[in-house]
């Protein structure tokens, strides 16, 4: 831990980078009420304030199931073009604004086709809608770089389908790939075909592991699925008996060794029970201890958060200073699906820079 702090202020000014944030969770209330209206589907309210309060809410359950389920309400007005260029726009320009300058957002295209739209005519027009997020920011003077991760949904049949997706719009902008939805019970060596096939082809990937489920999670999706970085991560614990005295189990070791990056989301990671507190989340002894932990919001409405109260939270309850966020920061730029010569640019012509001069 170190001892130089920083004030609010100075944390929403930072550049950050964001890893893991879906696009289905990051959604402006006010865009989901005045959608919501315009293909009929009826919301818990349509008051925006009174909507986020209770996106907020019914995730605090502490239940992962009811906490994916929160997301009908998003996906239900992302089924046409218009919906998802705004939201895709929108997110862009929200990171934007909140300092962030290198994200990656990630979404299942099979979730976005039942209004009609094909899985590539999904991707096409998120994609437009981020380009036309990122144009627009850059001209108001707040540039960040936005690369897409393709999801396919753990539990149904439509991963591999995804995967082709992922390796077919690599060079417009998706930039790796992922599995979403429920953990447990659906370990990700089912889609082992989809992950070689992406492996061949040069494609990289993350899996959500160790959440909802523990260390079989984590060393399917590293050692028969071959993921590059863990979504999530948290219950890597399990492999490190005493994390004061820092002794690693053999999985814990190789993810720390082998610098395998881990998808931290301490707000979501409360409300779906797997911490207790954000003084005594793992991110902050992990990062002691040498792992490359970066720093996540995971769902921005869903868990009612922005990468500046991510920090702002560590900062006032762990105890962080300035040092412990540009850690952080640089971990997810080092880990980033990007080519190597943008991933140091990022981190040695604009994050390192702000970083000295906060300090």
């Amino acid at each position: 831990m170190n001892a130089t702090r920083v004030d609010a202020d100075v944390i929403r000014r930072l550049p950050k980078a964001v890893l893991h944030d879906h696009l289905d969770g990051g959604l402006r209330p006010a865009t989901v009420v005045e959608l919501a209206a315009a293909v009929g589907h009826t919301l818990p309210t349509t008051d925006p304030d009174e909507l986020a309060a209770w996106y907020y809410e019914a995730a605090n359950s502490g239940d992962l199931v009811r906490y994916i389920a929160t997301f009908e309400h998003t996906l239900a007005v992302m089924q046409n073009r218009e919906g998802l260029l705004r939201v895709a726009e929108e997110y862009v320009l929200d990171l934007a604004a909140d300092g962030v300058v290198y994200a990656e957002v990630r979404y299942a295209p099979e979730l976005n086709t039942r209004g009609g739209l094909s899985l590539s005519e999904v991707v096409e027009t998120v994609q437009e809608g981020l380009a036309a997020g990122m144009a627009k920011a850059a001209a108001a003077g707040t540039p960040v770089r936005v690369g897409t991760l393709l999801c396919g949904m753990r539990m149904f049949d439509r991963v591999r389908e995804a995967a082709d997706l992922a390796v077919a719009y690599r060079d417009a902008g998706v930039v790796g790939f992922d599995i979403a939805g429920a953990e447990d019970g659906f370990p990700p060596a089912d889609h082992l075909a989809a992950f070689e096939h992406l492996r061949r082809e040069n494609v990289p990937f993350t899996i959500h592991a160790g959440e909802a489920h523990g260390l079989p999670s984590i060393h399917q999706a590293l050692q028969v699925c071959g993921a590059q970085r863990i979504g999530h991560g948290v219950r890597i614990t399990e492999d490190i008996p005493d994390l004061a005295a820092g002794k690693l189990g053999r999985l814990a070791g190789w993810v720390r060794d082998r610098r395998i990056a881990l998808e931290m989301c301490p707000t979501s990671n409360l409300q779906t029970g797997c911490a207790t507190s954000i003084a005594e989340h793992p991110i902050t002894a992990l990062k002691d201890l040498g792992f490359r932990v970066t720093l996540n919001t995971d769902n921005r409405l869903v868990s009612g958060t922005t990468m500046t109260r991510e920090m702002s939270l560590l900062v006032e309850e762990a105890g962080w200073g300035i040092e412990d966020l540009r850690t952080v920061t640089v971990n997810a730029l080092k880990s980033a699906f990007i080519p190597f010569d943008e991933r140091n640019a990022l981190i040695e012509d604009v994050v390192l820079p702000a970083y000295v001069a906060a300090l």
